[in-house]
């Protein structure tokens, strides 16, 4: 543990970011999850959770928890799946 005030300080609010994050990054997961599994049933929700996914995505990446391109690359591989399985 360390001794200076300020460090302490840091170590807590790091702990707290590190939580927030961890719990955005499992919303999205989740939300793309649910969106490819309503995608593979043929379900007729599949637009509404895709759009909730993508809303998830691109909160995460205004927030910081993801690298913009990597949202990028999150939303552009959900399409691309659930394009691929619908028209298959």
């Amino acid at each position: 543990m360390a001794n200076i005030k300020s460090k302490i300080k840091r170590i807590k609010t790091n702990e707290k970011s590190r939580q927030y994050n961890a719990a955005m990054k499992s919303r999205v997961r989740k939300a793309i999850k649910k969106a490819k599994m309503a995608a593979l049933g043929k379900d007729p929700k599949t637009n509404e959770l895709v759009s909730y996914a993508h809303k998830m995505i691109n909160t995460s990446v205004s927030k910081g928890v993801f690298h913009k391109n990597n949202g990028a690359r999150k939303s552009s591989r959900l399409d691309a799946f659930v394009k691929k399985t619908l028209s298959a």
